[in-house]
């Protein structure tokens, strides 16, 4: 998967050899997103209203930090939201899942016990977004569900969709699966009611940018010390996330010197990966700490990040929110 992602942001010969296969995948997306538009295939709706974050690509594009920010903005505001997600990589033999910030990250997935953790939020996760929506409901008191990674998971109504784009990469070569990164065809974005960008937002999007200085102890959360005490310092900066040059970037600008361990996305980590033998401090994404919490190494830690967004951009889902259910009541 790796050696083929690097002809995604590129129309290499191997991207045009797979066009056939890409054309195919393209062509089974629309129609499966036709089919549940036309009502040929049916949309669970849930008893609360449902915002669903999701992207058009494979790999990172910032949606678990939306998620947390838009969960603190909803709280705010004084709704009680909810949040389901697949439990993507999750080894759980039965589904759904409740999701705590003590869950185990082989069980339910690593990102969801992120969220859990950061949020505070009732959770619940299953490959079928509809059975962990019911699931919640069940347990949990929730006004507002948010659907992380959902955009394509059609049998699960939704209120307001949300699409999150990287905006240094984009959109790579345009294409689809397996020729390109795109899950849909690009023009499905015109389609969705807000574009968030996470970096330089193009018009009609709103941006979003990452906020870290403080770094945790991975063994415990509790001792923290400011990023720029390692400024000057070497470092083994540590991420298994979709787009780990992002994170490699944001401490080499906070002056850190990095010997760079790209690992693949939801990596599983065994103690031997960060074993490095030179008594350098090991550096690693908040993602990547969920799971390393059980070598309790005292050098090892991670960065918190924070999305930081308009007050307009939380105000139009508010409001979008607010219309959705004064309509359901009208009707």
């Amino acid at each position: 998967m790796i050696h083929l992602e690097r002809h995604w942001y590129a129309k290499s010969p191997l991207s045009h050899a797979l066009l056939p296969l890409s054309w195919l995948y393209c062509t089974v997306a629309t129609l499966r997103r036709i089919a549940y538009l036309l009502g040929l295939l049916r949309a669970k709706r849930m008893p609360v209203p449902v915002i669903v974050v999701g992207n058009l690509t494979v790999g990172g594009t910032g949606k678990t930090p939306l998620v947390t920010a838009l969960v603190d903005a909803l709280r705010a505001k004084g709704y009680l939201p909810g949040i389901v997600s697949r439990g993507y990589r999750g080894k759980a033999r039965h589904w759904p899942q409740q999701v705590r910030p003590d869950s185990d990250p082989v069980i339910v997935g690593d990102e969801a016990v992120l969220l859990a953790t950061r949020t505070g939020c009732p959770m619940a996760v299953a490959p079928s977004r509809v059975a962990a929506a019911r699931a919640l409901l069940k347990y949990a008191h929730c006004d507002v569900i948010v659907a992380d990674d959902g955009l394509q998971h059609y049998a699960l109504a939704r209120d307001v969709e949300i699409l999150v784009v990287d905006g240094m990469r984009r959109f790579g070569n345009g294409r689809c699966l397996p020729a390109g990164p795109l899950r849909e065809p690009k023009s499905r974005a015109n389609g969705v009611d807000l574009v968030v960008t996470n970096g330089l937002a193009g018009p009609h999007e709103y941006a979003m940018r990452y906020e870290g200085a403080e770094l945790c102890n991975v063994a415990d959360p509790s001792q923290r010390q400011p990023l720029s005490a390692f400024a000057g310092k070497t470092v083994h900066a540590v991420a298994g996330i979709g787009h780990p040059s992002r994170f490699f970037s944001a401490l080499q600008s906070a002056g850190l010197k990095l010997k760079t361990h790209p690992f693949p996305d939801h990596h599983h980590y065994q103690d031997s990966d960060l074993q490095f033998g030179d008594g350098y401090p090991v550096i690693m994404t908040e993602k990547d700490a969920v799971k390393c919490r059980r070598f309790e190494a005292t050098d090892h830690w991670y960065l918190p990040i924070n999305a930081e967004l308009s007050d307009r951009f939380f105000n139009t889902v508010i409001q979008r929110l607010e219309m959705k259910k004064n309509g359901q009541q009208a009707a």
